[in-house]
């Protein structure tokens, strides 16, 4: 249904989007989904960052005598 559209259809949609919302509308709503992915991607960033931290600190746990008594 929706692969038919074309750039005409599109044209159409938007136009009327625009008169319904106004431009202003418009811009803001699209200030807030610009927010909304710059939050999305942050909160990804930390989220990794910490993965990462907590996994350097879980690596090796051994007390280092435990270690020395392994190569002996």
């Amino acid at each position: 249904m929706l692969n038919n559209i074309g750039l005409p259809g599109l044209l159409l949609i938007a136009v009327v989007v625009l008169v319904l919302f106004g431009r202003g509308k418009i811009s803001s709503l699209m200030g807030e989904v610009g927010k909304g992915i710059t939050a999305f991607k942050k909160g990804v960033n930390d989220g990794t960052k910490e993965l990462e931290d907590n996994a350097q600190a879980a690596r090796d746990v051994t007390p280092e005598e435990e270690k020395e008594k392994d190569k002996a």
